[in-house]
């Protein structure tokens, strides 16, 4: 059983009971989210891995995306890369590797991450027919649902299934306006496939197969958005509310199968129209967790799109977001280095804060309160403590020439705190 078929029997488990534990609730009000489709546990019946709440009510979560491409497969640097990305604080993982290592990057990723791992099965499909000289337009369902059990039989937590990337969205598409067409790699493997064929998108025809296997083996389903713009030109164009629609009908389908799902969000959009988009994703599914990439509010900004993702999803997640997929400073423009890694989860982490403290959840506000006690008492190594990046907040302090001094260098002897504390007696 899934963990929303329990919740729907009235059972607490001890999935709900964690979770309870880490949000701050009963367990009691995890099986009611859970049994209303608003809040879902990413963690696979076979996977021995903390289970991660995702929704309503809940602190928002940090994804952060790793993976080899065909030109970069260095199975030690995604371990790495993992390694890094949970101890900078990401809840969650997904692979998206590509290549001859794949396989094996996943299990290992699977194997020894301590957060629920993700992936989008289509990726494995599509390179392993490339390996036999053959093109995405050659793949049936028999092949996606054989990639998809695999994975799921291995661990995988949670998936990106393209199934709302269809005919009808498509052609809106092809109607012509937009900036730049298809931007998502599983959906335009997707749309590759229905021009090869005249026929609908097979995994939204075959979708009760697919929730088959999500259903034997607990896989939460997030159900990808292939239209998504990928420039904030095209944002809140009719293939993307085509697609939308389409992504609401799919969710409640899985919710009468008993399958965790939550629903994926656009990718470039301008700040007036974040809140919009959240409200509308909300309005059509019943408020599914959406889980959304940044979103980038512009599109000039290469090499610093964590930042301008980490503004983004400020603001998406104060309107109602629960899952921010990280950006790091190399996207648009290379595979990103375990570096990179940590500079996309530390942002993101900010921007879900932030968020958090906008939507008014107590601890946020307990920490950002315990911080600011702490400034007024000069308490580095509290302040260190609390920071989002302690190794980052300690480092420049150490560098700095009065690091043994109870002020820093921006003020010296001219600190604020220190001369009311001298003047207040403290």
């Amino acid at each position: 059983m899934t963990q929303r078929q329990k919740a729907l029997a009235g059972k607490i488990t001890p999935e709900m009971k964690q979770v309870a534990r880490d949000e701050g609730l009963a367990p009691g009000q995890v099986l009611e989210l859970v049994k209303a489709g608003r809040v879902v546990i990413l963690k696979n019946a076979l996977h021995d891995v903390k289970p991660i709440g995702v929704g309503e009510g809940l602190r928002i979560k940090v994804n952060a995306n790793i993976g080899s491409s065909p030109y970069h497969m260095v199975v030690r640097e995604e371990i790495e890369k993992l390694r890094i990305a949970v101890e900078a604080g990401a809840d969650t993982v997904m692979d998206l590797s590509l290549g001859q290592f794949l396989n094996r990057i996943r299990k290992e990723i699977v194997k020894r991450s301590l957060a629920p791992v993700g992936t989008v099965p289509i990726y494995q499909v599509g390179f392993e027919l490339s390996r036999k000289q053959k093109h995405v337009e050659d793949m049936t369902l028999s092949d996606f649902l054989r990639v998809m059990e695999k994975q799921a039989k291995e661990g995988v937590d949670f998936m990106t299934i393209h199934a709302g990337t269809t005919r009808r969205a498509w052609e809106l598409m092809k109607a012509g306006g937009r900036v730049l067409n298809v931007v998502s790699r599983g959906g335009s493997m997707l749309v590759a496939w229905m021009e090869a064929h005249g026929k609908e998108n097979p995994l939204y025809e075959g979708f009760d197969e697919i929730l088959d296997i999500a259903e034997e083996y607990d896989v939460t389903l997030s159900l990808g958005d292939g239209m998504r713009p990928g420039a904030i030109a095209d944002a809140g164009d009719r293939p993307q509310i085509e697609e939308l629609i389409t992504l609401a009908e799919l969710g409640a389908r899985c919710l009468e199968r008993g399958v965790q799902v939550m629903i994926e969000g656009p990718g470039h959009v301008p700040l007036a129209q974040i809140e919009t988009n959240i409200r509308i994703q909300k309005s059509l599914t019943g408020g599914l967790p959406f889980y959304i990439l940044g979103p980038l509010p512009t599109d000039i900004a290469p090499g610093y799109d964590h930042i301008a993702g980490a503004i983004g999803g400020a603001i998406a997640g104060a309107a109602g977001a629960d899952f921010l997929c990280y950006l790091t400073p190399a996207e648009h423009l290379r595979l990103p280095t375990p570096q990179d890694v940590r500079e996309g989860v530390i942002v993101t982490r900010i921007a879900a804060h932030v968020a958090d403290l906008a939507r008014g959840r107590r601890g946020a506000w307990e920490r950002d309160r315990a911080m600011s006690k702490a400034r007024a008492r000069l308490n580095w190594d509290t302040m260190f403590r609390l920071a989002i990046d302690p190794e980052k907040a300690r480092k420049y302090r150490e560098e700095s020439e009065a690091s043994g001094e109870d002020f820093c260098t921006m003020c010296g002897e001219f600190c604020a705190v220190k001369a009311l504390k001298r003047i207040l007696g403290e």
